[in-house]
C-alpha cells in the first residue's frame, strides 16, 4: 500500500508540474496575442493582418502547407502541374520496380487536343520477336566517337543544384543502367565522376570548370576534362526550357565551400550566369565554338538550345552548310518551353520558348531539307519523364531522349517546389545535412536503373503494339494526333517529310 501511495504521488506532482507548464504557456501564448495584435493592427504594409489581426497570419501558414498537402488531399490525379500524381505515381512504381498496371480504365482525356495516341497493329509483335535497342554513334568523325544504345538519359543538374547524395546516387545509377548523365553548367565534381557513368560535360555561359580567370572558355582546361575517359562528350548550353534567354541561377545559400572550388565563385553569394556566351554572337560564331571544343578535346562536341521561331532554324542550317558539313555539330540538344528543373524568373518558365511538340519536329525536318540528318543527333528534352512521352519523341525522330526531373523523382523527389531554397525536404536539392541524411546513395542508384530499364521496356511494348520490334523503328506513321475538331491526324501528315533541297 505504501508503493501505491508513493507511485499515486509521483502521479500527481507530474501533474501539478505538467498543469503549471500548461498556465505558463498558455499566458505566454496571451502575451504574444497581445502583441502580435499591437503589431497588425499599427502596421500598414498588408492589409490581411491589419483587418484580421493575429488570426490573419495563419493565412500564410496554411498556404505554405498547401504546397505540400494539396498534391496529396485535394488535387485530382491528372490536374496537377507541373507534372500530375499519375505521371508521378507512374515513375515513383518504376523505380521501385514494382507492378505497374492500373484497373478501369484510363483517368487521363484521350479526345484533348494535341494528345498524342499510337496506332496499334492488327498483328502486333510477340514478345519473343523484340529486339533490344539498337547502337547509335555520335560524331563518327571525331578522334573519340561515342558510341551507345542508350535511349533515355540524365539531362544537365549540376553539382549544387542537386546535393552531393543526389548525384551520387545518379551516378551510380546510370552507369547500371548504361546511360549517361550530363553534369549541368556547374562543372565536373568527383561524385560524377564516382559511380562510372558515362559523362556529357556540359559548358554553360560561364564555363564552370573550364575557364580562367577572366571567365574565358581556356583549353588547358578543356583538354583536362576531356583526359577523363568516362567524359564522352561536349555541350555548350545556348539555353535551357526554364529560362530561355537567361543564365544560370544558383542561390548563395546554395554555394558552399566546395561547389565554390568547383565552380571558381565566390562562397556563398548567389552565382549569376551570364544571359550567353559573350563569344557567341552568331550561328557562325556558335560553329566557332563547337570546333574548337571538338579540336581541342578530340570528343564528339554539340550543343543545347530553345528555338524561339521557325527562322532560327533556317539561319542555323544555312550557317552550317554554308561552313561544310565536316564543321557541322555532333549533335543539337532540343529543349522545350515545358523545361523546368533550373530557377528562373515566372516570365521565363511560363511564357517564353516553343514546346517540344512544335521545335522537335521542326528540327528533324530542316535537319532533312538541308542534307544534314545523317550528320547531326537530335537530342529531346523537355518534360519527357513517361514512356508514351518517351515514345512520341521517338516517334518524331529524336535519336535520343534526356529528362531531369524524371529522374528527381526516381530519387524521391515529391514536387515540393522548394528546389530553389535549400530545403528540399527529400535531400535532392539541398546542401542541408538535415535533409540530405534521408538520401541514402546506394539504395537510390538502385531506383535510377530501375526507372531507365522501365522506360525501356514499356517503350518497346509501345513499338510492339505499332508492329515494330524495337523502340528505335518507331517512326510518325505509328502515332496519331488529336486535333481541334475532336478527331485525330497522323503525324506523318500533319508533319509530312520534307524535301532536301537541291542547292545543298
Amino acid at each position: 500500500m505504501q508503493d501505491l501511495s508513493e507511485f499515486g504521488g509521483f502521479i500527481m506532482a507530474g501533474l501539478e508540474i505538467c498543469a503549471f507548464l500548461f498556465v505558463i504557456g498558455v499566458g505566454l501564448l496571451i502575451v504574444w496575442a497581445m502583441f502580435a495584435y499591437i503589431a497588425d493592427i499599427t502596421q500598414t504594409e498588408q492589409a490581411i493582418r491589419r483587418n484580421y489581426p493575429v488570426i490573419g497570419r495563419f493565412r500564410y501558414f496554411f498556404e505554405h502547407l498547401g504546397e505540400f498537402f494539396r498534391q496529396y488531399f485535394f488535387a485530382m490525379d491528372r490536374e496537377e502541374l507541373p507534372f500530375n500524381r499519375a505521371q508521378r505515381s507512374w515513375v515513383y512504381r518504376a523505380a521501385k520496380n514494382i507492378d505497374n498496371t492500373v484497373a478501369f480504365g484510363s483517368t487521363d482525356n484521350i479526345n484533348g487536343v494535341g494528345r498524342v495516341l499510337f496506332v496499334n497493329c492488327a498483328f502486333p509483335h510477340l514478345g519473343l520477336e523484340a529486339v533490344p535497342p539498337k547502337d547509335v554513334t555520335i560524331g563518327a568523325n571525331c578522334k573519340y566517337p561515342y558510341t551507345t544504345d542508350s535511349i533515355i538519359n540524365i539531362s544537365g543538374m549540376s553539382y549544387g543544384a542537386l546535393s552531393k547524395p543526389a548525384v551520387q546516387a545518379l551516378s551510380a545509377g546510370a552507369k547500371a543502367a548504361g546511360c549517361w548523365m550530363n553534369t549541368g553548367e556547374g562543372g565536373l565534381s568527383p561524385y560524377h565522376l564516382e559511380g562510372g557513368a558515362d559523362i556529357v560535360f556540359q559548358i554553360g555561359t560561364a564555363k564552370n570548370g573550364v575557364r580562367d580567370l577572366q571567365g574565358n572558355l581556356n583549353d588547358d582546361k578543356l583538354r583536362e576534362v576531356a583526359e577523363h575517359h568516362q567524359v564522352k562528350m561536349f555541350e555548350i548550353k545556348m539555353s535551357q526550357g526554364a529560362k530561355p534567354g537567361k543564365g544560370g541561377i544558383l542561390p548563395g545559400s546554395k554555394v558552399t565551400e566546395e561547389i565554390a572550388r568547383i565552380r571558381g565563385i565566390e562562397l556563398g553569394k548567389d552565382a549569376i550566369s551570364p544571359n550567353r556566351h559573350r563569344e557567341i554572337t552568331s550561328f557562325n560564331a556558335l560553329i566557332d565554338m563547337v570546333n574548337r571544343v571538338r579540336d581541342v578535346t578530340g570528343k564528339p562536341t554539340g550543343f543545347k538550345m530553345v528555338v524561339g521561331a521557325p527562322q532560327q532554324v533556317d539561319d542555323l542550317m544555312a550557317a552550317i552548310v554554308s561552313r561544310g558539313i565536316e564543321c557541322a555539330p555532333d549533335f543539337i540538344t532540343i529543349d522545350g518551353a515545358e523545361g523546368g528543373t533550373g530557377a528562373a524568373p515566372m516570365p521565363l518558365i511560363d511564357s517564353v520558348g516553343m514546346s517540344l511538340r512544335e521545335s522537335l519536329p521542326l528540327i528533324v525536318d530542316k535537319l532533312k531539307e538541308y542534307g544534314l540528318r545523317d550528320r547531326i543527333r537530335v537530342i529531346a528534352s523537355g518534360k519527357l519523364v513517361t514512356p508514351n512521352s518517351v515514345a512520341s519523341a521517338l516517334c518524331v525522330g529524336a535519336d535520343f531522349i534526356t529528362s531531369a526531373r524524371g529522374f528527381m523523382f526516381s530519387l524521391g523527389c515529391i514536387q515540393a517546389l522548394q528546389c530553389n531554397k535549400n530545403t528540399c525536404p527529400t535531400g535532392i536539392t539541398t546542401h542541408n545535412p538535415k535533409f540530405q541524411k534521408g538520401l541514402v546513395p546506394e539504395s537510390k542508384a538502385v531506383r535510377v536503373s530501375n526507372y531507365v530499364n522501365n522506360i525501356v521496356k514499356e517503350v518497346g511494348v509501345i513499338a510492339h503494339s505499332c508492329g515494330v520490334n524495337s523502340p528505335r523503328a518507331l517512326n510518325r506513321t505509328h502515332a496519331r494526333i488529336v486535333v481541334s475538331d475532336g478527331k485525330t491526324a497522323g503525324m506523318d501528315e500533319l508533319f509530312p517529310e520534307p524535301e532536301t533541297k537541291e542547292a545543298y
